[in-house]
């Protein structure tokens, strides 16, 4: 991760006129004021160069052999590509969790640092990790559909966060992401399944028609972080070259069982009663806490 202390300054050449792009060479220890409050205004917030070169082919090399060593083996849990000519399978190759199974993976996705950037945009006192995933969109791979994040999960938390990072440039011809700003502030709980219609979210929030949609275009190495509430997508890639994309989904420390399994493992997920605190530091560790 970006290293120095030059102090956290708009990259004029990279912005594209776009007042989220940020670039901040000391991320490991503090973001900027703007991106605090562009965060807490509009759900989303981006990171140039999060990662050094040589962390960013770290990064791809680790992914990808994670990646492939889950999908090597036969009817492997939490990925996608069963039925690899579905709908569902072309819009990213899902690979969830791997950092159950990579050591190498951990070592990078659970980094307390990471942590700390979304534990304080999100304004809570401790980040446990939900899940991570790779999210591999294919050369002509299908759009991503509007929908929320948290609904998914096994919390419900108007604080939820998750890290995006491009490992390669992300455009808006191979299926950058786009946000619907501010919708975090009156989403509930409502959702869509990642289907064929794009706009099936609108049938749950109808007024949200109205607002005008954020692409976020980064370059390979930079980071989204999200509010696990607000409105995104992704467009198709209507490129010969897949993009690259790995992410974790934080959960605030304290968050408890809603009643859903997702991704937890069977035997746990029947242990658990509605409102047991989801603290099982194999499953969910705390990777930062403000007391610490």
């Amino acid at each position: 991760m970006p290293k120095g202390s030059e102090a956290a300054r708009f990259d004029a050449s990279r912005c594209h006129d776009s007042p989220w792009q940020v670039h901040n060479p000391s991320v490991r220890t503090k973001l900027t004021q703007f991106q605090h409050d562009y965060y807490e205004t509009n759900g989303f917030a981006v990171i140039l160069g999060l990662l050094e070169p040589d962390e960013l082919e770290e990064w791809r090399a680790t992914v990808d052999e994670a990646v492939s060593q889950r999908l090597s083996k036969a009817g492997a849990p939490l990925q996608n590509q069963s039925d690899p000519d579905s709908y569902y399978a072309q819009i990213f190759t899902q690979c969830l969790r791997l950092a159950d199974s990579h050591e190498g993976l951990r070592k990078l996705i659970y980094d307390p640092a990471l942590a700390e950037i979304a534990g304080s945009l999100a304004k809570v006192d401790g980040i446990r990790v939900w899940h991570d995933q790779a999210l591999y969109k294919p050369p002509f791979g299908n759009p991503t559909a509007w929908h929320l994040d948290n609904p998914y999960w096994s919390f419900d938390s108007d604080r939820a966060i998750s890290l995006w990072i491009a490992l390669d440039d992300a455009t808006r011809d191979n299926g950058c992401l786009y946000y619907l700003p501010g919708t975090h502030r009156s989403a509930g709980l409502g959702n869509v399944a990642l289907g064929t219609n794009q706009g099936d979210l609108f049938r749950h929030y109808p007024d949200w028609l109205e607002l005008e949609p954020v692409a976020c275009p980064c370059n390979a190495g930079d980071a989204v972080l999200h509010h696990g509430l607000v409105a995104h997508a992704a467009g198709a890639n209507m490129t010969n070259k897949p993009r690259r994309a790995m992410t974790c989904a934080y959960m605030p420390d304290g968050s408890t069982f809603n009643g859903k399994q997702n991704v937890l493992p069977q035997e746990y997920f029947e242990s658990l009663s509605i409102g047991d605190p989801l603290d099982n530091e194999e499953i969910n560790p705390l990777l930062w806490s403000l007391h610490a």
